[in-house]
């Protein structure tokens, strides 16, 4: 069964349980109302015939009769009984023997009055003492109320219970077309959507904020998936072109080498061209062989205690061997006075290598200006600092600068693959840290790496 459908369906059996109980209600109160007013007024007729048949002294029988007329409305089939009452029980042969039961007459001799129905005919009697004895005084009358006003009632509540009913079967259909034909809109749109035209989008008519918001989620997420296609696509190439280059050179100078003889010095150096390219390809795998391993945030790494200001000066010592002409200077003074402060939960080796590659690019791109590196301790957490005098990243690339293989275009005249800064923000992110880059182009680039420390105050014990 649909959505829609079903929808419908429950809401109007919800409400039509209510209209029939609504309905039900009503007529009950009103049955159980009509019945209690019909008695009261028998037993007070009761009362006055038996004022008129034995107080004729005290009250005249016309102003009796005024008093009937005038004030009380005459009842369908009314009848009068004056019956004489021997050892509480009416003489065998009245006009109500075999009518009223045991427990009328019980009644009648316990508390004085009583109340009976027989089919249609309710009665009402009371127990009245004279001089020459008691006397049963009944009045009996139809009711027509009931009979007629209530059936009526009756009619009138089932004919407004099918009217409500097919007004809200329109109602509930109306509702479920309002709120599901946009959603089956929506449907449609997202099914013309492929790999071969994810440049389509949902349409928004604006008419409905819940929709509205359900159609800007669905762009969203299109919006990233051709990104994330785009992206493909570009490392696909990308990586494509930097395996190819050094496989190319490898190839190619093995060939030239094997076309003829040669002498062993020119083997010597086919081979030393051979073995950079080689590096070189090596060192492209093991990068993206990285990359990929901490591109998945689930993946579990062997964590230790780590003092950041260490791994800053054994990346120091590691610059000074590669680049002896580096000038990466460490900046101690936002040290605290409490060195577990700057201890972190991570790996000691990829955090090192995700700082080196921080490092390494600011000297790099700075051709050996001054560079600062400094670590502080803020609010729960350890902040790492690299600013460089480099040549900046232009403003318009800065979005690019985590998709593998992307290098700025003021980068041409230095070596790198455009791996290290998507592997580094992969590391921080592993370790549940966050990584900001500014630049500017000609003036240089500031890194920021904010990690959790792992001692909330200075009093913990490591």
């Amino acid at each position: 069964m649909r959505t829609p459908t079903r929808i419908i369906l429950v809401l109007f059996l919800a409400f039509l349980v209510i209209v029939l109980a609504l309905g039900s209600a009503v007529y009950f109160f009103l049955d159980k109302y009509s019945y209690n007013d019909l008695y009261i007024r028998l037993q007070t007729r009761a009362q006055i015939t038996a004022n008129h048949h034995f107080d004729a002294d005290r009250m005249s029988a016309e102003a009796i009769q005024v008093l009937r007329e005038k004030y009380l409305q005459k009842m369908t089939d009314e009848q009068e009984y004056v019956l004489v009452l021997q050892q509480g029980r009416t003489a065998p042969g009245s006009p109500i023997d075999g009518i009223l039961n045991d427990g009328f007459m019980e009644a009648i001799n316990g508390v004085g009055s009583a109340f009976a129905k027989n089919g249609n005919t309710f009665y009402a009697g009371i127990r009245y003492e004279t001089a020459e004895g008691p006397y049963l005084v009944v009045v009996s009358a139809d009711n027509y109320y009931a009979s007629h006003h209530l059936s009526y009632l009756k009619r009138v509540l089932l004919v407004g219970a099918l009217l409500v009913t097919l007004t809200s079967i329109a109602f509930f259909v109306y509702f479920s077309r309002k709120i599901f034909d946009p959603i089956d809109r929506i449907t449609k749109r997202v099914k013309q959507i492929s790999t071969e035209n994810l440049h389509l989008r949902v349409e928004d008519s604006g008419t409905d904020r819940e929709i509205s918001s359900l159609i800007n989620t669905f762009n969203d997420l299109l919006d990233r998936l051709e990104t994330a296609f785009e992206t493909q696509k570009n490392f696909i190439s990308n990586a494509s072109h930097e395996f190819g280059t050094p496989l190319t050179a490898i190839i190619g100078e093995a060939e030239v080498t094997l076309s003829k003889e040669r002498a062993p010095a020119d083997y010597q150096e086919a081979l030393g061209n051979v073995l950079v390219q080689a590096e070189r390809l090596d060192k492209i795998t093991k990068s993206l062989l990285f990359l990929a391993q901490t591109g998945y945030t689930t993946k579990r790494i062997n964590t230790a205690l780590v003092r950041m200001d260490e791994v800053i000066i054994a990346v120091k010592a590691m610059l000074d061997d590669l680049h002896p002409k580096n000038n990466l200077m460490i900046d101690f003074s936002l040290l605290p006075e409490n060195p577990k402060k700057l201890k972190v939960w991570g790996n000691a080796d990829l955090l090192k290598l995700a700082i080196g590659n921080i490092a390494n690019n600011a000297c790099k791109y700075s051709q050996n200006k001054p560079v600062n590196i400094s670590v502080a301790a803020g609010q729960g957490e350890v902040i790492i600092i690299v600013v460089d005098q480099g040549i900046g990243i232009p403003e318009k690339e800065m979005a690019f600068i985590y998709d593998p293989f992307y290098r700025a275009s003021n980068t041409a005249y230095f070596d790198g693959f455009g791996i290290g800064l998507p592997l580094t923000r992969n590391i921080i992110r592993l370790h549940g840290g966050k990584l900001e880059v500014n630049s500017a182009e000609g003036k240089g680039t500031t890194v920021r790496v904010n990690l959790p420390a792992a001692f909330a105050d200075a009093t913990a014990n490591a």
